[in-house]
């Protein structure tokens, strides 16, 4: 064969091997809705990248699961919004929906003036209560790369996971709410948040460094489907999944180094005592 038909074929089965890497990987049609401004591209490694992109006139953007679930493990690789991205808030996170009672597991991650650091906003809403926020600086530029984010949801914990690292366990007590009994839809949003994102909605959104723009790959999910089957949910998985005393030491690590904002410390917003569970921690 001559040396120009070889590379030829060579080349051919380069790109057939990338369209069917591709194709294995292109996550987003098979398993969610879109709203607003979502663009889709391809890695080099043939994974797909989802990304959101808000501006002026745009509006919110987001993805949101086919599938209802009621517990599972979540996790998206999210490579967040460049430079000055304050007002913006990027999110990842389960819902039961809008009303007055809603479950629901967040992941918020609330833009920054440059320079400063990312925070990284967990909450559990349990019967429409919802003011049980874990606030942390990101100890690292989440706009530089790709990082791994999960949430772990079952019978007896929530837990938030940040590429190897627990940094939050939510648990549950028989006597007070948690989320249990309302299926959730998996979203991923983007959204002008400045009234409250950035310094308590004291900097909001500078439209002339807009597009803004957060990307996300590698989806994963292993879950208990409403009315359906669960999906790896074995002793060993994430059914059963709570920390051990090293994961708990990382946890301690994060609130000690990196915590902004911990519910259970803020007597002021609680004037009638705090929350029941901030005792028994």
């Amino acid at each position: 064969m001559a040396p120009r038909s070889l590379l030829a074929v060579l080349a051919v089965a380069a790109l057939a091997l990338l369209h069917a890497a591709s194709a294995k990987s292109s996550w987003l049609d098979r398993r969610f809705t879109t709203d607003g401004t979502v663009r889709t591209g391809y890695d080099d490694s043939g994974q797909q990248v989802v990304m959101l992109r808000l501006d002026q006139h745009s509006g919110a953007a987001g993805f949101n699961s086919k599938e209802q679930y009621l517990y599972g493990e979540f996790s998206v690789e999210m490579k967040l919004i460049r430079g000055n991205s304050a007002g913006t808030v990027s999110c990842f996170y389960l819902s039961s929906g809008d009303g007055d009672g809603r479950d629901e597991i967040d992941m918020e991650f609330m833009g920054n003036s440059s320079g400063q650091p990312v925070v990284l906003n967990t909450n559990v809403w349990a019967s429409g209560d919802g003011k049980k926020e874990h606030q942390f600086d990101l100890w690292f530029d989440p706009s530089a790369d790709y990082h791994t984010y999960t949430i772990i949801w079952n019978p007896t914990n929530i837990l938030f996971k940040v590429d190897d690292l627990f940094i939050r366990s939510f648990k549950r007590y028989a006597d007070l709410p948690y989320p249990s009994s309302r299926p959730m839809t998996l979203h991923a949003t983007l959204w002008d948040g400045s009234y409250w994102a950035t310094e308590k909605g004291r900097v909001g959104i500078d439209w002339s460094d807009a597009p803004f723009v957060v990307s996300y790959r590698s989806y994963y999910a292993s879950a208990c489907v409403s009315g359906g089957a669960c999906r790896a949910a074995g002793s060993g998985g994430w059914m059963n999944r709570q920390l051990d005393s090293a994961e708990w030491g990382t946890v301690r690590w994060a609130e000690r180094n990196f915590m902004r904002y911990n519910y259970c410390q803020d007597g002021w917003r609680f004037p009638q005592g705090l929350p029941a569970e901030c005792a028994r921690h």
